[in-house]
């Protein structure tokens, strides 16, 4: 049992898990917060007006940031110590583009990678001429601070297969062979870009001929421009997923996956497989639109943490490239029992998240059905799950839906349902886990896959 296991209470065994009347008085214990538990920063936006965002794992004790500007004509670098730091942090302008020629254009989607000891951008750049020639471009740096322009110096262009629209490179490192991920238009193909995999000699350098692994062909891929773009890469659980963006930069704009076995070659096309449904979408709920480009980082204690772009309404006038206004937005990535992903939705504004397993059942969660609650063993619908405890000044709180942030857990009688006024409860922290106190004497209670208010108090672990 790890350690993370056992701060979320996962260490309770077959202890009782219903405790009887007096519940106030069971033995209290200190309770880690609702943000230690989520462990992911809620800052909403964490960064205004930067799109395409790429936070780096930590290195040497800090997190790196770099992403699109609104004028598309610089390469900005910013560092802290946490992934909220990166809100406040200084920013450094490591590079700018020419007045004129080649990469005077369009500077898009820099991703920053650390590579055998030296820091190295990827980004794309058109040409002061035609700001639509779009290609990839490599930089280096060899000093330890990537924020230090005095560092960077350019590699050239990305020599790929054939010579055309090209950006949104990515790299990643798997079985001691580095490999870059790109988008790509193809001239023998009619699509706006596709996506391609080939492994590196160096950085800046391709060791194999492209293998081309996505191409949009779904009705969510061509809404607007037939799009995928923008890869991100994912190992974990004896699997390579990769993530990318589909269909124009509006509200349409969302993330589809592809997944291979880590055991397979990656460069071949029938390695990977496609998801047939798009994984994380605009919620006109939570008011988050066009959410995508993103990319993983992790939080000091290895969660998982999802990185993306998403504007905050829906209508733009004008074309969408255009529009300032796609924030960088982080929020935590969780894992199915099988291995696999799970995304959710765009969470939108608030405190931490949190969701409730009974403790006899802790691969079990609590979760909304319509207006409804049930208890379900290992939902993929993770949004269902996902619930934020709003304080109020009297020292209780309310149990908010985030999928339906204007909803909130209501009691009446035994029924446990959602609607917009909300039950103040009282959370008591026990021996693995909280109870949950809905009136004097009476409290959630998980019976037979349902939720419902008894005099008897089910003990809820926080995960």
């Amino acid at each position: 049992m790890n350690r993370r296991t056992v701060l979320a209470g996962g260490a309770v065994g077959a202890m009782a898990v219903v405790l009887p009347v007096g519940a106030e008085g069971a033995p209290v214990v200190k309770a880690r917060t609702d943000a230690e538990i989520y462990g992911v920063p809620t800052v909403d936006p964490l960064i205004s007006q930067r799109a395409d965002p790429w936070i780096t794992k930590p290195v040497n004790g800090q997190y790196y940031f770099t992403g699109s500007v609104p004028e598309y004509d610089r390469l900005v670098v910013r560092g802290a110590p946490t992934i909220e730091g990166l809100a406040t942090a200084e920013e450094s302008v490591i590079w700018r583009r020419p007045t004129s020629g080649k990469m005077g254009g369009h500077i898009w989607a820099p991703e920053l990678h650390r590579i055998g000891g030296k820091w190295y951008i990827y980004f794309a750049a058109g040409d002061a001429g035609d700001v639509f020639r779009i290609r990839t471009y490599v930089m280096e740096s060899a000093l330890d601070d990537p924020r230090d322009p005095a560092g960077w110096a350019l590699k050239g262009q990305l020599a790929t297969e054939w010579d055309g629209f090209t950006l949104d490179a990515t790299s990643f490192t798997h079985r001691g062979r580095q490999y870059l991920v790109w988008a790509q238009s193809e001239p023998e193909i009619a699509v706006n870009t596709s996506l391609y995999i080939a492994e590196m000699a160096n950085p800046w350098t391709f060791k194999t001929k492209p293998t081309r692994i996505a191409t949009p062909t779904r009705s969510w891929e061509i809404i607007g421009y037939r799009v995928n773009e923008g890869p991100a890469v994912l190992i974990r659980n004896g699997r390579v997923f990769l993530t990318f963006s589909a269909s124009a930069t509006d509200s349409n704009y969302c993330m589809g996956l592809l997944s291979a076995p880590a055991s397979a070659d990656l460069l071949s096309r029938s390695s990977w497989t496609k998801h047939p449904d798009p994984i994380f979408v605009t919620n006109d709920a939570t008011q988050r639109y066009g959410p995508g480009h993103n990319s993983f980082t992790v939080t000091a204690d290895g969660t998982d943490v999802l990185v993306y772009h998403a504007r905050d309404y829906k209508q733009i006038t004008g074309d969408p490239l255009y529009d300032p206004n796609r924030h960088t937005r982080v929020q935590k990535l969780y894992w199915h029992e099988d291995g696999t992903p799970l995304f959710g939705i765009p969470v939108g504004s608030g405190g931490p998240i949190v969701r409730l397993s009974p403790a006899d059942r802790p691969r079990s969660f609590v979760k909304h059905v319509g207006d409804a609650f049930q208890v379900d063993h290992a939902p993929r619908e993770l949004e269902l799950t996902q619930f934020r405890f709003v304080a109020a000044s009297d020292g209780t709180e309310t149990v908010q839906s985030v999928d339906q942030p204007t909803k909130f857990l209501t009691v009446s009688g035994t029924s446990v349902t959602l609607s917009g006024a909300g039950t103040p409860v009282t959370r008591i922290a026990v021996k693995g886990g909280v109870t949950v106190r809905v009136a004097p004497g009476r409290f959630l209670q998980h019976r037979n896959g349902q939720l419902v208010v008894g005099d008897r108090a089910t003990v809820f672990k926080l995960s």
